[in-house]
């Protein structure tokens, strides 16, 4: 059932106009349909195909101002280093007791940071943490021995993403409590970081398309020749 604000949002929303990336953050606060404080996703649609390895565009960015969310983070790692993990704000610290709740199908947490040492033991975990996207991946600087500076990156916004596999990359950047200047140099920095990883075998067009949308809005097009910089 389609709301009374949702079909207010949808009216605001011209769907034959590409808006700029100024124009969509500040029309995407302006239909907000929810009463809390939603997200802003960006959902990017890029030219490549996703099955071969070398087009597999996956990566990770800060964005400037945070994505107004604190990630909860577990770190797997040996004795030696888990008073660093636990000085850097981790909310879980241990080893072989979080393997077993993992393999029991607990995920109760937005990020897993593991040690190089200790991913042979937790290799075997790919079949639970795999499809959530929580498996740690030398690629994310999540398998680190920085443990504190993994951590302190992830905290501060910090976000991994990767293509899906029809080619779009879906990422939050942000709360609709963000101000539109705010939404607008997150979303940019994270198209930044897409371009640089442009796959040298990708023929034509790579950036393909950009929708803006908070929870339970409707999504907004935006131009791709105002953020392809």
């Amino acid at each position: 059932m389609i709301t009374k604000k949702r079909k207010v949002a949808e009216t605001r929303v011209d769907k034959n106009k590409a808006y700029s990336l100024t124009e969509a953050s500040t029309l995407v606060k302006e239909i907000n349909c929810t009463k809390f404080d939603s997200s802003i996703d960006l959902h990017i649609k890029l030219g490549v195909d996703p099955k071969k390895a070398d087009q597999a565009v996956r990566g990770t960015v800060s964005l400037p101002h945070g994505t107004g969310k604190t990630k909860s983070v577990l770190v797997l790692c040996t004795p030696d280093k888990e008073a660093e993990a636990k000085a850097a704000g981790a909310d879980f610290v241990g080893l072989d007791e979080f393997i077993t709740k993992i393999e029991g199908g607990w995920t109760g947490v937005d990020v897993i940071v593991a040690t190089p040492s200790v991913m042979p033991k937790i290799g075997k975990l790919g079949k639970v943490l795999g499809p959530r996207n929580l498996m740690p991946n030398p690629k994310t600087g999540t398998v680190t021995n920085d443990v504190a500076g993994a951590i302190n990156d992830l905290k501060g916004g910090k976000i991994a993403f990767k293509v899906d596999k029809v080619g779009i990359i879906h990422a939050s950047i942000g709360r609709i409590s963000f101000t539109a200047e705010k939404i607008a140099e997150n979303s940019q920095e994270l198209i930044n970081a897409i371009l640089k990883l442009k796959p040298s075998t990708s023929k034509g067009i790579y950036l393909k398309g950009v929708h803006m949308a908070s929870t339970m809005s409707p999504g907004i097009l935006i131009d791709t020749k105002s953020v392809n910089n």
